[in-house]
């Protein structure tokens, strides 16, 4: 029994941003095992379900952080370690991704890791032992560990199953991961309005997760895992300048990414914007960042490099978020529409490098692996230091200049990885 495939044109730009983690599996990883085309239908909306739950985690947290701040008493370390943590594991699971599909296959790790963050979810507002506090911080690092495993394999399942719907698939895919933020910006406060608690907003999340979970089960223990081995040779992206320049541009844009997940809402009631009005500004800026996201890795590909638009789309990006902060409130929209369109624009054209700046799909899931690994890593920094600004001086300014500086130097690093170079010469 094989994979179904049906006919298509050429794949659309967002397919390109598609790595596959297990291009290194020896024998290679065979298609998930769909014998009609109605099964086939059903394997693709199980991966963009799952796609579309991949980060509600960070923006809900963030839509109630007043509230859960105050009922449950967290101290402002503890703050600074629930927004920081998801996004450093992250980083550190990534690498684990191949090795888990390598002995127990893609299927069943995906669905391992639906489990755990459908468990993360329900674990973060229990009370134990008379706090908060430990549920939320176990919870959250489940789920940072289980979104880590999923962000890897989840595109190379939706390249190796759709290959001739990669235009289709890797648009539905890319669209569900910005949705899923957006969902969970606009919808947590208003849960949280008609429930009266903030447990009520975030128990919610585990909901669809847990509905995915249930459909995709059948499906992924139907498969029979194989184990593989791992290809030796090729590029090492490690000694490479310009896998580095990539990196650092990546870490840079993830440092702003995961800011406005965690902060932004916060920084709009900081700024007397109700809970509500905040998450839907918030998700709107999302939104805007879907539209950036389609347009720009078509658009980065046009030109014979990319220095200017890495460095005008980190601008925006950076400057977006300063006027967020500092610029007059009438226009709020104005500033979180252009850190929006800035932000999606960012993100993809730094997924893009991956593509551009390699010659072949082996050192292109290196890069990747690379990108993931120290990428997160540091741009887990942004969001800790961004707590620490705020907790130090009890408002957002400093993280208004931080920005400043960090879209500065996101310019800076995207002008030089957008030369027309490439990882191993």
């Amino acid at each position: 029994m094989g994979s179904v495939t049906l006919p298509e044109k050429p794949h659309a730009a967002a397919s390109e941003l598609l790595v596959d983690a297990e291009i290194d599996d020896v024998p290679a990883a065979a298609p998930t095992r769909v014998t009609t085309r109605r099964g086939l239908v059903f394997l693709g909306i199980c991966l963009v379900l799952i796609g579309l739950n991949l980060r509600t985690v960070f923006s809900s947290f963030s839509a109630v952080l007043p509230e859960v701040t105050a009922d449950a008493g967290l101290p402002g370390w503890a703050v600074v370690v629930l927004t920081t943590v998801p996004v450093t594991l992250l980083g550190v699971f990534a690498p684990l991704a191949p090795v888990l599909a390598r002995r127990f296959g893609a299927e069943r790790v995906l669905l391992g890791a639906m489990a755990v963050l459908t468990a993360g979810l329900l674990l973060r507002p229990v009370d134990l032992a008379g706090g908060h506090l430990t549920a939320l911080l176990l919870g959250t690092a489940a789920c940072g560990a289980a979104i880590a495993l999923c962000n890897v394999l989840l595109p190379g399942l939706v390249k190796r199953d759709f290959p001739h719907r990669l235009g289709l698939m890797g648009g539905l895919y890319t669209t569900a991961i910005c949705a899923s933020a957006a969902l969970g910006a606009g919808f947590t406060y208003p849960v949280f309005t008609a429930a009266g608690h903030w447990t009520s907003a975030l128990w919610f999340w585990a909901l669809p997760a847990g509905v995915v979970l249930l459909l995709f089960l059948p499906l992924a223990l139907r498969q029979r895992p194989v184990r593989h081995g791992v290809a030796a040779g090729g590029t090492n992206v490690w000694r490479s300048a310009v896998a580095w320049q990539v990196t650092i541009f990546m870490a840079l844009q993830a440092m702003m990414s995961f800011s406005v997940f965690a902060w932004l809402a916060p920084i709009l009631r900081d700024r007397g914007i109700d809970g509500g009005t905040a998450g839907l500004i918030v998700s709107v800026s999302i939104v805007l960042q879907m539209l950036g996201s389609f347009l720009a890795p078509g658009l980065a590909a046009r030109f014979k490099d990319q220095r200017t638009i890495n460095a005008v789309v980190a601008l925006m990006t950076g400057g977006g978020f300063a006027l967020s902060i500092f610029g007059p409130t009438e226009l709020i929209w104005v500033w979180t529409g252009l850190l929006g369109l800035g932000q999606g624009s960012l993100t993809a054209v730094a997924l893009t490098m991956i593509m551009l700046r390699t010659r072949d799909a082996h050192t292109a899931a290196h890069l990747s692996g690379m990108m993931q690994g120290v990428g997160y890593g540091l741009g887990s920094t942004g969001t800790l230091m961004v707590g620490q600004l705020h907790q130090a001086t009890g408002g957002f300014a400093a993280a208004g200049v931080l920005f400043l500086v960090v879209g500065s130097l996101a310019a800076v690093f995207g002008y030089r990885a957008g030369r027309n170079r490439y990882v191993g010469g």
